[in-house]
Parts: C-alpha cells; sequence; structure tokens
C-alpha cells in the first residue's frame, strides 16, 4: 500500500470472516500449536528437513508462551479440510471479484499458491501478474515431510487446468522422476516426458517464485519452476539466499527482515509488470 497499490486482502470461502455453516459446508481442521512450531516459528528446534537449521529470523522463540507466538497462533483460525474444494471455492470466488475491480497482481502464499493458477486459468486476461510465494506443495507428490503421498494431480493444481493438448483427465499426463536431484538436500522432481502439454492460459503471464532459505519449500519449490516451465509457462525463480537475504522460514513476511523481502517483490514488479 505504501506503493500506491490497492490491496484486496481475500479470506478464503469458508474460512475468517468468511463464514462456515455446518449445515452446508465442508469439514474443517486445524493446526496445532506443535505443527505451528515444527514448521513455522521454530523449525530449526525439530530439523525435520536439512534446511530448517538455517533458520533465524522469527521475532522470538517461536514456542508456546513466547508473546510472540501467542499472538501469530491466536491469529489461525480452522479451514475446510480438503485443499480440492478450498482451490476451487477461492477460484470461484477470486474470478468473480477480478470482474469487478478489473486486471490485478496476484499474490499467493502457501496453499492458496495452487488456487493462483487456477483463477489465472479461467481470467488469463484479468491476472497481470502472479507473485508466487512457496506455492502448495510440488507437483504431484508432497515431499517427505508430508508423507511424500500424491497430491496435486493435475501439476500445479487439485483440481483440472487447461492444458494444450487437451486432457479428459489427469491420469493422462505421462510422469517422470528425475533419477538424480539438481542438489544437495533437493527432491528430485516430477516433470512430464516430453513432448510436455502447455498451460496456454498462463503463458503470458509474468511469473515469480519466491522461496526463503530454511522453510521446507527450499527443497522443492524448484520443481514447481521447472514443471511450469516445461509448460510454456514465463517464470522467473528467487531464492533469498543468493541475495544474502538468509534465515526465513515459512511465514516470512511476518519476520524480522520483511521490509528487505517486500523490497525484492517491489524490484522484481517495477522490472516485469509496472
Amino acid at each position: 500500500m505504501n506503493c500506491g497499490f490497492d490491496v484486496y486482502l481475500v479470506d478464503q470461502p469458508q474460512r475468517g470472516r468468511s463464514a462456515w455453516h455446518p449445515a452446508h459446508d465442508n469439514q474443517l481442521r486445524n493446526t496445532s500449536v506443535q505443527r505451528v512450531e515444527k514448521m513455522f516459528t521454530a523449525p530449526e528446534q525439530f530439523c525435520l528437513w536439512p534446511q530448517a537449521k538455517h533458520h533465524s529470523q522469527w521475532p522470538g522463540k517461536g514456542r508456546k508462551g513466547d508473546p510472540v507466538f501467542d499472538q501469530f497462533y491466536a491469529s489461525q483460525v480452522e479451514s475446510v479440510a480438503s485443499d480440492a474444494i478450498t482451490e476451487r471455492n477461492l477460484q470461484q470466488s477470486v474470478a468473480k471479484l477480478l470482474d469487478k475491480i478489473g486486471p490485478a497482481i496476484l499474490v499467493t502464499h502457501s496453499q492458496s499458491g495452487s488456487a493462483g493458477w487456477a483463477i489465472a486459468d479461467i481470467r488469463s486476461l484479468k491476472v497481470q501478474a502472479i507473485i508466487a510465494i512457496e506455492p502448495a506443495c510440488p507437483p504431484i507428490m508432497e515431499h517427505e515431510v508430508f508423507g511424500g503421498k500424491m497430491h496435486l494431480r493435475w501439476g500445479v493444481t487439485h483440481n483440472a487446468i487447461e492444458y494444450s493438448p487437451p486432457l479428459k483427465n489427469a491420469t493422462e499426463l505421462k510422469l517422470i522422476q528425475e533419477i538424480e536431484s539438481q542438489g544437495d538436500d533437493l527432491s528430485h522432481c516430477w516433470l512430464q516426458v516430453q513432448p510436455a502439454h502447455q498451460l496456454p492460459n498462463l503463458a503470458n503471464i509474468p511469473v515469480l517464485v519466491l522461496v526463503s532459505e530454511a522453510s521446507y519449500h527450499a527443497a522443492y519449490d524448484h520443481c514447481t519452476v521447472q514443471w511450469l516451465r516445461q509448460a510454456g509457462v514465463n517464470v522467473d525463480f528467487i531464492r533469498l539466499k543468493d541475495l544474502n537475504i538468509r534465515g526465513n522460514g515459512h511465514m516470512m513476511m511476518l519476520e524480522k527482515n520483511n521490509i528487505e523481502i517486500a523490497g525484492v517483490v517491489i524490484k522484481w514488479l517495477e522490472t516485469h509488470v509496472i
């Protein structure tokens, strides 16, 4: 907002101020104190993935009883248990918002990352750019820390997205996994067998994928980038550690150096969009 943007902060349908109703809506889930500590606020104390040891930017001890942690945890609300339903509902609601307000830059983070691709798929002319901050899971399979199960069946989305040549079902995607990873502590990516189906509705939208040094996403966000590039999407990929911005986790926007990170995003926008 300080940079002159009109900002729409969107509550996911059936979450936060967008009320959930037990008679009509879907099963909910919540996030435990332990999960928040391990994944977001104090991963360096648990080291569930190799990069976690570098985490240092959370403003506090990151554990229950610390006032910063308690304030953050108090802000957490239940969400619909099905990521596919959340993605579909968010796609439909944001598409309607874009119809009202006109073209906009989408900024997504974490779970909402898959919805960003889905929104752009049906409103490609109204999405000026996508800034995907550690978006969702890697293509096809979850990371081992989450169990390594099949997840994003359509590559970068849970629900159907338009490919060319067209697909009737996600099972028509022909897949191959890297034999060797691209570096130490990096996931083996799933890709399409060539020639790859393209994502035509995303092809003309500038995309930034940004990942921190210490998040669990540091192990696999390059896989999302590879999938998108293989499918014809114009993607820039920034690892904050390559800019000497160190120690951040998945909730980088709440951490001590968040203004420095925001500057990286603004600089990218000035180059590619504004």
